[in-house]
């Protein structure tokens, strides 16, 4: 047996250990949490004039929130955002986010791509929103990235960011699109980021291989949310819908998808 572990080496893994038990935060810190979750929210759906009109208010809160890494990217992308022409906002943010697959916000893109994956993971989500007594009022999918943190601000740390933990690797590719296309949008990605476990090597190494590869594609549609299909698994927990009956007709192949992921 080898000796006991060096300072350092405990030093890490309590560092560890205390980001991946978010539930032990004071009652203060979960709410400063909530705050920054719903802001980094607010700051990602597109700029309509609702969102642009109330850029001194946002600009407000982000420096009055207690000195943070998660605080100090916000206040760059406000500084930035307080000052641009609404229309050249709208523009940057369809080009960053609509126009361009690696900095879409749709989660469950980058884990499963376009797959009958993609379909259930999508339903599961429904599921855990419903069981927690909250309804998206179907305005968007539920994986759209404000979506997913506004549950996160409004279940709290444990339950309500798993969604978050869960899509690590496709928020470290969001960043790193962002980042590469020099758009402060990084910026707001880089405060959702201090607030996750910390990148594993498994992490990294996945995120260089959509880089390359790009998600899963299957060329289906997602409605009703999919199917598991023979062999695959549903992941623990979740309602697997039966398998249709074989067709009687053969099927027109499927056309290619000319728009973004959704």
């Amino acid at each position: 047996m080898g000796g006991p572990p060096s300072i350092p080496a405990l030093v890490r893994a309590r560092v560890r250990a205390a980001v991946r038990r978010p539930s032990r935060l004071t009652p203060e810190e979960t709410a400063g949490r909530a705050l920054t979750l719903r802001l980094v929210s607010l700051l990602l759906q597109y700029p309509d004039a609702e969102l642009t009109t109330a850029r001194a208010e946002l600009t407000t809160v982000v420096e009055a929130l207690p000195v943070t890494p998660a605080a100090e990217h916000l206040a760059r992308f406000t500084g930035w955002f307080a000052a641009q022409d609404p229309e050249a906002l709208e523009r940057h943010y369809v080009e960053m986010f609509d126009l361009r697959r690696k900095s879409s916000l749709y989660l469950t893109y980058y884990l499963h791509g376009d797959t009958r994956r993609r379909g259930m993971a999508l339903l599961t989500l429904n599921q855990r929103y419903r069981a927690a007594g909250w309804d998206t009022d179907g305005g968007e999918l539920p994986d759209h990235l404000p979506v997913v943190l506004e549950f996160a601000a409004l279940a709290g740390p444990g339950g309500g960011e798993a969604p978050l933990r869960r899509h690590r690797r496709g928020l470290e590719l969001i960043h790193r699109a962002l980042t590469d296309a020099d758009s402060p949008y990084g910026h707001v990605l880089a405060a959702l980021l201090t607030l996750l476990p910390p990148p594993t090597e498994a992490d990294r190494a996945a995120v260089a291989q959509l880089v390359a590869e790009g998600p899963p594609n299957e060329e289906v549609g997602l409605d009703p949310y999919g199917t598991y299909g023979e062999g695959e698994f549903a992941p623990p927990g979740t309602f697997v819908p039966p398998l249709p009956a074989p067709p009687t007709h053969v099927p027109p192949a499927p056309t290619s998808r000319t728009e973004g992921p959704r």
